[in-house]
């Protein structure tokens, strides 16, 4: 079964049409044609989705990026998800379709600012989300996903680190690393800060028996209303291994679809509004074939920040 998103905000099932399917398989021919593979997000529009060879979160294309054997990476995500796959596979082609697919908590942070926070607190590391651009990973000691957020913390020798940029992603960790004194910055997800418990309050009264599975971007007050509390890829597994029917999804709407398309056995619902990231939704499908078509908006690192920040992601994959 096919799912599709809209070309206003993608949180609708877009028609598939002729001339969508049209774009898709020239999108396929193209990428067979010049070598390149095609990575998506799973907040991506569900036809971005359809055309990828790879689909995952930000943990997941780190490491396809880092292992493919493509000459050209065409990356359907956001900015700093480009720059990361640029970061592990500096020789090859990094393709963003659109420039304007950055993210709102990665801009809350500069390099200035990295440095500003280290020099605030000197001798602590800083441990920095991979949503955040290279400037920041390249004043970072380590990197981290949501996924492996807790082992990377985990696995420094220091009792005091510097969190930075996701002041809830943060919190969460520090419940999990009760040795471990984190200092947070202060930013955040604007997509996850929507959610409120009032939101999931209404939405459990109208499903009373389904399980709330939460994105650790979400504020502490909503996390404590969560059965479960994970990484993209996290929340996936759990729904997909659960014996439960009903899941209320706090997270983008992006997830949502896809899993509903992988468990049609399963009800998934969100709050009202569903929640989706604009940024990610810069990225539509006649964006990725033009990206293709013309090798437009390449993504460019200067060489001495590349170095130092693919050390900060190198060091996160060793922990994985």
């Amino acid at each position: 079964m096919a799912f599709a998103l809209p070309a206003d905000d993608g949180t609708q099932p877009r028609e598939i049409t002729p001339e969508v399917l049209a774009v898709q398989r020239r999108i396929r021919e193209l990428a067979v044609a010049k070598n390149a593979v095609v990575l998506a997000h799973i907040y991506q529009r569900g036809e971005v989705q359809e055309v990828a060879d790879f689909i995952g979160d930000s943990l997941n294309l780190s490491r396809e990026a880092s292992r493919t054997k493509a000459d050209i990476i065409v990356f359907c995500g956001v900015h700093f998800m480009a720059e990361t796959a640029k970061l592990l596979s500096p020789n090859k082609l990094v393709l963003l379709p659109d420039m304007k697919a950055g993210c709102g908590m990665a801009d809350m942070i500069t390099g200035d600012q990295a440095r500003a926070f280290k020099a605030q607190y000197p001798g602590r590391p800083l441990v920095s989300y991979v949503n955040t651009f290279a400037e920041v990973k390249a004043e970072s000691d380590i990197c981290c996903t949501s996924t492996n957020a807790a082992a990377v913390v985990q696995s420094l020798p220091d009792r005091e680190v510097l969190f930075a940029p996701d002041k809830f992603l943060g919190a969460w960790v520090q419940k999990h690393t009760p040795d471990k004194k984190l200092i947070l910055w202060d930013g955040y997800c604007p997509t996850h800060f929507v959610i409120r418990p009032s939101m999931v309050e209404a939405r459990k009264k109208l499903s009373p028996d389904a399980l709330v599975l939460a994105h650790p971007e979400c504020s502490p007050e909503v996390l404590e209303m969560a059965d479960f509390v994970g990484s993209t890829q996290g929340l996936m597994d759990f729904a997909a291994r659960s014996d439960h029917r009903e899941f209320i999804v706090l997270t983008e709407s992006g997830l949502l679809l896809r899993l509903k398309e992988q468990h049609p056995e399963k009800r998934f619902y969100s709050i009202a509004p569903c929640p989706h990231c604009p940024y990610m939704k810069f990225v539509e499908l006649e964006k990725v074939l033009a990206c293709l078509e013309e090798e437009r908006n390449p993504i460019e690192i200067p060489t001495a920040t590349m170095l130092r920040a693919r050390t900060s992601i190198e060091r996160m994959m060793a922990v994985v």
